[in-house]
């Protein structure tokens, strides 16, 4: 009985990366720092596989980054305001490191957005204006994350009834179990 749900969040997570202007293309991820910390910031859907694989592009220089080096568990909020769907993803998340990886996904980011891969000075780097950018030439600094689901949560606010489902990955299978809302 679950399995609609299950299909609409599959449907809901693909379009993220393939319509424009679908609320799934960006979502907050969380990751821990040093201290145990949770620390939250935007970050956009690349790539979604057959099994659920999550796919994002960022500065391997990022604290996100240094973060999941330390501790691999990452937490990703979706949200679409239109249908009320909220779906709150739990994953590993790993660094790809493969450098024809890299370059593979590289030959594929707009030349006006590589400029975000390329800044001399990593991300979080004090400048005296937002002009004060210089960059370097190259995939340096590029970075591919990928995120292994292990729990997805399901929330959809409707009437008469909310529905929330917890979806639990056992081995290359979810399992849903509804839940009070």
């Amino acid at each position: 009985m679950t399995d609609v749900f299950f299909e609409e969040l599959v449907t809901e997570l693909r379009l993220g990366t393939s319509k424009k202007g679908h609320p799934f293309r960006y979502m907050t991820m969380a990751t821990t720092d040093e201290e145990g910390d949770p620390r939250l910031r935007t970050v956009v859907l690349r790539r979604v596989t057959e099994d659920l694989k999550l796919f994002l592009y960022t500065d391997q220089r990022s604290t996100k980054v240094t973060h999941i080096k330390k501790n691999k568990r990452a937490s990703l909020l979706f949200y679409h305001p239109k249908k009320l769907l909220q779906l709150k993803v739990d994953a590993s998340a790993r660094c790809i490191t493969d450098e024809d990886t890299l370059k593979r996904y590289w030959s594929g980011v707009p030349l006006a957005s590589r400029k975000d891969y390329t800044t001399v000075s990593p991300p979080g780097s004090p400048i005296s204006s937002p002009d004060a950018l210089s960059y370097s030439e190259g995939l340096d600094n590029f970075c591919i994350l990928e995120l292994h689901p292990t729990k997805i949560e399901y929330l959809k606010l409707k009437r008469p009834n909310h529905i929330r489902v917890d979806y639990t990955r056992e081995g290359n299978d979810w399992k849903g179990q509804f839940l009070v809302p």
